[in-house]
This record gives structure tokens, sequence and C-alpha cells, in this order.
């Protein structure tokens, strides 16, 4: 039963991965086969686009970071009621 919710949830979610034939034409080349739609306007769109991804890599870094080392020392700090530090 598990293994066929698997399946089915994994081939639903991965149909809307790939872009269709219509679209990927309307796309530059680096962006062929991933995106729907109509390709960036210009470079300000990519431009948007790096510094977002580079807010979100940053973002991520320190959330891993901080979540593997926190730093806090208090006993009662809520970390340790989340992850029931003793």
């Amino acid at each position: 039963m598990k293994k066929s919710i698997f399946i089915t949830l994994f081939s639903l979610f991965s149909v809307g991965l790939f872009a269709c034939p219509v679209c990927d034409k309307q796309q530059p080349k680096i962006l062929q086969g991933i995106a729907h739609g109509a390709g960036p306007d210009g470079n300000v769109d990519y431009a948007i686009v790096i510094a977002m991804s580079i807010i979100v890599l940053i973002t991520l870094f320190y959330s891993v970071k901080y979540i593997v080392q926190p730093k806090e020392t208090n006993s009662n700090h809520i970390k340790r009621t989340i992850l029931k530090f003793d």
C-alpha cells in the first residue's frame, strides 16, 4: 500500500517538473526543458534570479549551521524542549 502511494505521488509530482514542447521552444538554451512559460526578458531577470539564489544559499547555510551547532548553553532555552536535550 505504501509503495503504491509513493509511486503515485512521485509520478504526479514528476509530471510538472519538465517543460512541455511548446514552452521548451520559448526558453533560452540554458533553461530549455526546465521552465514553463515565456523566458526571461533581459539581463535584469537573470540578475534578480542570481541575487535571490545567493540569498537562499546564505540562508540555508546559516540555518543548517545553527541547527547543527546552536551555541546556546542556557538550560531553559526552547531548543532543549523541542529537541529533548538532557
